[in-house]
């Protein structure tokens, strides 16, 4: 009988993670700025891991924010990486 209900509360759980994991992915989806929108989002215990790369420490901050609001109450583990790529016409001085 004990392990029925330990099996359900899994179950539950498993849906919960599983829900929590389709709204941070689409918050991001959502977002008007490409980049967030290639952003790979995980489950990793019971908490939400953002990995990927980004071009700067603002675009890192908002998609951290997006997810976090999207799964309220869901530790959210912010491994994005800051990439920044000097443009060339910023290194010749051209415009």
């Amino acid at each position: 009988m004990q392990t029925r209900t330990l099996r359900r509360e899994s179950l539950v759980n498993d849906d919960a993670a599983v829900s929590q994991l389709v709204d941070a992915r689409a918050a991001l989806q959502s977002s008007n700025i490409y980049v967030l929108r290639k952003l790979q989002v995980d489950r990793e215990g019971s908490g939400i891991v953002l990995r990927g790369h980004v071009e700067s420490f603002y675009h890192k901050q908002l998609a951290q924010e997006l997810v976090r609001a999207a799964v309220e109450g869901v530790e959210v583990l912010n491994s994005l990486q800051v990439v920044y790529t000097p443009k060339s016409d910023y290194l010749t001085g051209t415009r």
